[in-house]
């Protein structure tokens, strides 16, 4: 198989669809992405015989370190890289075709959101912004680009301007997204108080060794008092994904149709779990074409139902970056 069909993957519907195509593609990673091949080809997993989801192997987040995660057909547009603090712990995600990211970070948004552009998008990533390559940054960008209120913007240590600025979208009544890393929105709010009942506070989740790890309800709570607002929202993405998964403020998270979640067993990682038990948090993220859509994060967490998940923390031995790196 040399191409597959993008379309196919944004309009997936049934069960049986995502199937089909996680098959389709995972044939076509094993026969383009050289990493991902020599990865199986280890396991002495013949491709061949791998004929339901459940026989395809993940491969470890941690190859995007230092191997090339790339389909040898194609060309590269743009390089994320995720947030270590060196060289040496980050990771690299060679994007080919930037269409389709955009494509995946727009649909997942409007099936949780609506439309972006009827929206004020306020960004408070000073961590993010202040270094190159981001790819939350590249989303976010769209967003405030998409949105009709003049008022949508990055804001870095300008706290007071924020303030006004989510003053004035409230009195006028503006639906309005604020979007934030986690340390920046508590040092927001230890020293300013908002009253702002229908603004949607996403945490994109990271302490980066800034403040005292907090358990997320501990967090939400405060969050929920500075604000003014009933609950938290939350994103679940990273730079190796090209799809995200959202949280309304419970905690559960939801993927959209092309992006489904299992669980791992920690001991044995070609076991998956069942639902409710907790282990290593693998991704199924179809629109990773020309990379690797078999996905083995750091991240523990287990499964309420089909596709919805809760992240429980990382394991010791991860790193400190990308994003929820709190521990429940």
């Amino acid at each position: 198989m040399n191409k597959i069909n993008t379309d196919s993957i944004f309009t997936i519907q049934r069960e049986d669809e995502f199937e089909k195509i996680a098959l389709n593609i995972f044939q076509f990673q094993v026969n383009n992405c050289t990493v991902y091949a020599d990865f199986v080809r280890n396991l002495a997993i013949d491709p061949a015989q791998v004929s339901a989801i459940g026989d395809i192997p993940f491969l470890p987040i941690e190859f995007f370190k230092n191997h090339r995660v790339i389909s040898k057909q194609t060309k590269p547009a743009i390089t994320f890289t995720s947030s270590g603090t060196t060289s040496l712990n980050q990771s690299t995600h060679i994007i080919t075709d930037l269409s389709i990211y955009e494509r995946s970070f727009n649909k997942s948004f409007e099936l949780v959101y609506n439309h972006v552009q009827d929206l004020a998008i306020i960004a408070l990533l000073p961590s993010y912004l202040e270094r190159q390559g981001s790819s939350l940054i590249y989303m976010v960008d769209a967003f405030i680009h998409q949105s009709k209120y003049p008022q949508s913007g990055y804001f870095l240590y300008n706290h007071t301007e924020l303030v006004a600025t989510l003053n004035d979208l409230k009195d006028q009544n503006i639906p309005t997204l604020l979007i934030g890393v986690t340390y920046a929105l508590l040092d927001f709010i230890e020293a300013h108080q908002l009253n702002f009942p229908k603004l949607i506070v996403m945490e994109t989740g990271g302490m980066k060794g800034r403040k005292k790890e907090l358990v997320r309800k501990e967090l939400h709570q405060i969050l929920c008092k500075g604000f003014g607002v009933e609950h938290i929202h939350s994103e679940y993405g990273m730079t190796e994904l090209l799809s995200q998964a959202y949280s309304r403020g419970s905690g559960l998270f939801h993927c959209p149709p092309w992006m489904q979640v299992y669980v791992r067993d920690i001991n044995d990682p070609l076991t998956i779990l069942p639902h409710t038990q907790t282990g290593g948090i693998n991704v199924i993220d179809l629109a990773n074409i020309y990379s690797c859509s078999f996905i083995a994060t750091q991240d523990l967490g287990k499964l309420h139902t089909k596709n919805c998940f809760e992240v429980l923390g990382r394991f010791d031995a991860s790193d400190v970056r990308g994003c929820n790196l709190l521990i429940q």
